[in-house]
Parts: structure tokens; sequence; C-alpha cells
């Protein structure tokens, strides 16, 4: 049977959780599994997780994205994977539109929907109205909305088991975050693996959400500090990857 893992990090973000494992549990018709990876919240997180059953994974203190990724996938049982952020609503239809993407050719390796709240491609380009208009309009399977990419956005990233395989996890030198995502694609790439946007899937982004906490200043200097590890890494500018 086919099932689809979702590693949804968090920190201090019960919120933000609630809205999205109730949008996935309302919204997913396919076989899935829910693993939440608390990065030491205080917020009532771990109390929620019990009571509503899901797979969770506690760290003693907050590790950052790409670890908190790292862990959900070391635990998931699932054909496909996918890293979901915590600030997100899923919507009619996502789920069955992203898998019917990602299984149409051998050779992608990952997919990505559209939404509100991205960089790049990703993001839509006619002013958002509500959530329900937005997937009314988008979700409806159509192959001719997929597009081939060379970057997608990690708020929602669907992989292949066998692409994890071969390129490895996310690479924990970007935590906390920021970058990460690039450099997962930019190894998908090299690996031979190709990333679509799927154009029929549209879900709410708030925004990063995490990091508005940490301060505008610091985000900067943190989107510097990892960009440059990056080149340092691979030799390129990962902004000659968005377009």
């Amino acid at each position: 049977m086919q099932v689809t893992s979702i590693v949804i990090p968090t920190f201090n973000g019960l919120s933000l959780l609630r809205d999205c494992v109730a949008s996935i549990r309302k919204h997913t018709s396919v076989p899935y599994e829910i693993i939440v990876v608390d990065n030491a919240s205080t917020d009532g997180t771990l109390e929620y997780c019990y009571q509503e059953r899901l797979k969770l994974v506690c760290l003693p203190v907050n590790r950052g994205f790409p670890v908190a990724c790292n862990y959900g996938l070391h635990i998931a049982t699932g054909n496909a994977l996918m890293l979901l952020n915590n600030d997100t609503i899923v919507t009619p239809n996502w789920l069955d539109n992203m898998l019917r993407a990602l299984y149409s050719s051998e050779d992608i390796g990952m997919v990505g929907p559209v939404t509100n709240y991205a960089s790049g491609k990703q993001q839509i380009q006619e002013p958002f109205t509500t959530i329900a208009d937005m997937a009314a309009q988008y979700n409806v399977p159509n192959p001719d909305l997929w597009q081939e990419s060379t970057r997608l956005v990690g708020i929602c990233l669907l992989f292949k088991r066998e692409m994890l395989d071969k390129i490895g996890f996310m690479d924990e030198r970007f935590s906390p975050g920021h970058y990460e995502d690039d450099d997962m694609c930019y190894r998908a790439r090299l690996g031979g693996f190709r990333l679509l946007i799927t154009g029929d899937c549209f879900i709410f982004h708030h925004g990063s959400a995490s990091f508005h906490k940490k301060g505008q200043e610091a985000v900067q200097a943190l989107l510097q500090l990892n960009r440059q590890k990056f080149i340092d890494k691979w030799g390129v500018d990962p902004h000659h990857f968005i377009a």
C-alpha cells in the first residue's frame, strides 16, 4: 500500500500546528501518517500531540528546521515522503494531485505546490482572496499546469524515497534554517532527478512564522550566512536558481 509520511517540524507554534493537522485530516483521502518533530516547545505542543495520537519526536533543545526534518525522515515509513511547514493549511485534492505529478515519470524526484506566499515561481500571481477560492481555482487535476523547475521552496516538499536514498538527508550545516531546501534541490538535480511545480495544487502559507519571531535583522544575517555556506559548498550562488 502506498503511504505518504508527512513530517512537520514545529517550535512553539501550537495554534498553527492545530490548523495544519486539522486541514490534513479533513482534505486527505489517500493513506498517510503525520510525524510531528518538536523543537523543545513550551506552549502545550507535546500535550496536543499526545491527545491527537500523532507520531511524535521530542527534541530537548531547538535544533532548527533541517535537523528536525531529518529526525522525522528517519522514522518515516512511507513510500512517498513530505516535509511540510507547520504554518500551512492544505486544501481539497492537494495530496492526490501532488502524488499524481510525482509518479508521472520515473525521473521526477520531488514536487511542490503553488501558494500565496513563497519566493520564486511557486507564488501565485493573482491577488489572494480566500483559501477556498484559491483551492477551487487551482486544485482541479490538470497535468498541463505542471512546470519543471530548478528549485522548489521548502514549505512543502513531496519526494520519492528512492530520491532520499540516493542523495541523502537534509544538510544540517544550514540549521536553524534557510537554503537547506535549495541545497536539497541542487543535490536532487545532480542525482538525475527532475523537479516539478504542481500548478494544480494550492496550499495556504502564513509565511516564515518561526523566523519572524527572531526579528528582521537576525533573519537577514542568517540568510546571508547560509547563502555563503551554499556558495562555499557548491561554488555557485543559490540566487541563480531563484526565478
